[in-house]
């Protein structure tokens, strides 16, 4: 455990005390030196001192978050999540059992059903971390649903994310007859309200298609699981999800059945359509989710799922033990969903669009994991968020918050922001 400072305190008056016994005797004549038993007791004091000395600058360093010491995360600590069932949900519970079993702390996963949901309580304080979605992007870009008064550019943090062998993509309905993109013409296609994540990602997907949101019949939901309940229920046709994710394999089971359309690796057009919406986006064929395994893979997209994510203020020596032990005890989780063996540290990716918190930068380091180019990849990112987080105090200061075109205004101010300083603004 950690000291108090009041145990710190009488620990280091006891070595000074000690300090200060031995000095005087070696200050002293040889001939008014103690001798016998109490120059031995003396002596003895002295290396003592030492020793305790010693004690106490290990542990000063052990204490700045390094990789020496057992993790100290306290005795309770809460996330939020994607809905119940979700594989998201699913991979916290699992951590969170390795957690109560060998540290002691209990894991409250609160499970939230759109983005809003999932981050508020993060912003609040209600809880420390997030293991959230691509939402994470859209929340520090300040874009989307973040755009509004009440949001602006959040400086969120990573701590790890999961990188499994699944794909995000847009499933659909077997009996729907759909076999690419482009059929989803006159389709009906759902919009999750307050989800910018799901609906922004389906939206690359229709442009894959060489379709947009006037080409299908949008179906309003209010939340991930409805929407996955509508193409069951025979609402609508597709939904969104990763392809290991609890609702996907209801559908699979399901009279209607599920089938998952390829993006092709090869086609240039549709990969240039969809990265110009959501560059987060990499190729990558998955062998993990419903109807797909390693004898029928999926050729389509993926990014990190689930991230798990603090703000820049949580505290470096949690987030630095809480990566400590996902990487410490992963081989006793990574079986309990098919998405859990994404969390292994040699399928993390370093160099992505959201920064690294530094509590987990100095972890990984430890590992000799973290070079120069991801330095300064990660510090990069961190100017961008700061880039926006000026311009949106100069943006608050010179728009009042109730005007109805104040989220278009931040967004040409957010674009001139971040060109004028060499980066890209991706939404214009």
């Amino acid at each position: 455990m950690r000291s108090s400072p009041y145990i710190a305190c009488c620990f280091h008056w006891v070595v000074v005390t000690l300090g200060l016994t031995v000095s005087r005797f070696l200050l002293l004549k040889p001939s008014l030196r103690p001798t016998g038993w109490r120059r031995h007791a003396v002596l003895a004091a002295g290396l003592l001192c030492c020793l305790m000395m010693f004690r106490s600058a290990v542990a000063d360093t052990a204490g700045e978050g390094s990789s020496e010491g057992e993790p100290q995360l306290g005795k309770s600590m809460a996330w939020t999540a994607y809905n119940l069932g979700t594989t998201g949900y699913n991979q916290a519970v699992a951590i969170g059992k390795v957690l109560k079993d060998h540290y002691g702390t209990t894991l409250r996963v609160v499970p939230g059903k759109n983005d809003v949901s999932r981050l508020l309580p993060l912003v609040k304080g209600r809880v420390q971390f997030s293991a959230n979605g691509v939402a994470t992007y859209f929340a520090q870009e300040g874009v989307f649903q973040f755009a509004g008064a009440k949001w602006g550019p959040l400086p969120l943090r990573l701590v790890m994310t999961s990188n499994g062998e699944s794909n995000q993509a847009l499933g659909v309905a077997a009996d729907a007859g759909i076999k690419t993109y482009a059929d989803l013409k006159g389709k009906r296609v759902p919009y999750v309200r307050g989800a910018p994540a799901l609906n922004v990602t389906t939206q690359a997907f229709l442009a894959c298609g060489g379709l947009t949101w006037d080409d299908v019949v949008r179906v309003d939901f209010p939340g991930y699981n409805a929407m996955w309940t509508g193409v069951i229920n025979g609402h609508v046709d597709a939904a969104y999800a990763t392809t290991v994710s609890g609702p996907t394999r209801k559908l699979e089971a399901s009279p209607r059945g599920i089938f998952w359309p390829p993006a092709p690796h090869g086609d240039a057009g549709c990969w240039e359509r969809m990265r110009k919406i959501v560059p987060f986006f990499t190729q990558h064929v998955a062998t993990r989710g419903a109807q797909i395994s390693v004898e029928q893979p999926h050729e389509g997209a993926t990014y990190p799922y689930p991230m798990l994510i603090s703000l820049d203020t949580a505290p470096a020596p949690l987030v630095h033990d809480l990566a400590k032990v996902i990487h410490r005890h992963y081989d006793e989780f990574k079986d309990a969903d098919p998405g859990a063996i994404g969390w292994a540290m040699d399928r993390q990716q370093f160099r992505w669009v959201v920064p690294y918190h530094e509590g987990a930068v100095t972890y990984f380091k430890s590992l000799g994991l973290w070079d120069a180019q991801t330095e300064e990849h990660n510090n990069r990112l961190l100017q961008r968020q700061a880039v926006l987080a000026q311009a949106w105090q100069q943006h608050l200061k010179q728009t009042d918050k109730r005007a109805p075109d104040f989220a278009d205004k931040w967004m040409a101010a957010r674009r001139a922001a971040l060109e004028a300083q060499g980066f890209d603004p991706v939404w214009r």
